[in-house]
């Protein structure tokens, strides 16, 4: 029986490894968030690690807040980057391995065909800097990782792109959404189901790998297919373009990630987001 300390516990992607645990009885899971393990805190790391005797730490915990992270860098380079080293630099002393979730954002987001993870990284956000930098240090402390690259990451908890449009639909008449940056959304149960695939494969293979769902669609065709799977009929979707939405962190124009890699060394089967987008709302609804 494999331990497996999974942080940031009460977020979106936190919450589905909960449910994923109850699936995976074989394996003994401990899920803290702040108030548990405070990863920042480097000797809070070690003790907690090495006491539990950790196998395997799924890091779900991340400063996500892209916007406000370009006026509070230290604090996101501290969750994004410095606690990923100390992780890692447990996991290491440990022999445990570790699992970590980034983001399409250390991608310049100008590309015109998905990305590779050979492709350069040239992230242009205090966020997506931080973000690379914490896989560059867990690598260097333990090259025994997985790196996850994922995006606009949704699910029935927390507060998301979904369930906002959701809201915002049921309390106007009207909305505009950008057309012109596009992506694929991803079911936080989906990555959930790929970090365990990566625990319980045959074999450990360490490295980065993109993860989203399949197929593409932009911030605006997402909102459309929301509103529809939601019954949601009084609200009119108008699509605009991002220059009409200033924000302090340039989001990426172009997102999609070629998941080739993760398919063929793990085996994954990876649902279409729409797929996906309709059970997230199933559960909603319920």
């Amino acid at each position: 029986m494999s331990t497996i300390l999974v942080t940031g516990a009460d977020g979106q992607l936190g919450n589905e490894m909960r449910n994923c645990a109850l699936l995976h009885s074989g394996h003994n899971f401990i899920f803290t968030d702040v108030q548990e393990l405070d990863i920042t805190d480097a000797r809070s790391v070690s003790s907690f690690v090495a006491g539990n005797k950790v196998d395997y730490i799924v890091n779900c915990a991340a400063y996500t807040a892209v916007d406000r992270a370009e006026d509070d860098a230290d604090r996101c380079r501290c969750l994004n980057a410095l606690a990923v080293q100390y992780l890692a630099e447990a996991a290491a002393a440990s022999g445990a391995r570790m699992i970590h979730i980034s983001t399409d954002y250390v991608y310049s987001g100008s590309a015109c065909r998905p990305y590779a993870e050979t492709d350069p990284v040239q992230p242009s956000t205090v966020y997506g800097r931080t973000k690379l930098e914490g896989e560059q240090l867990l690598f260097r402390a333990c090259p025994q990782s997985v790196v996850l690259r994922t995006s606009w990451l949704y699910s029935p908890y927390g507060n998301n792109f979904v369930k906002t449009m959701i809201r915002l639909g049921q309390e106007r008449d009207r909305l505009t959404v950008v057309f012109d940056q596009t992506g694929t959304p991803t079911c936080a149960a989906d990555l959930a189901a790929a970090v365990m695939q990566v625990v319980n494969a045959p074999r450990f293979v360490p490295g980065v790998y993109n993860f989203s769902d399949e197929g593409v669609c932009s911030w605006y065709d997402f909102t459309l297919a929301i509103h529809r799977l939601a019954g949601i009929s009084g609200c009119r979707v108008e699509p605009v373009e991002s220059s009409e939405y200033p924000a302090k962190a340039v989001r990426p124009f172009y997102s999609v990630m070629n998941k080739k890699k993760i398919k063929e060394t793990y085996k994954i089967a990876i649902p279409h987001w729409e797929e996906s987008l309709a059970r997230c709302i199933a559960l909603l609804n319920k």
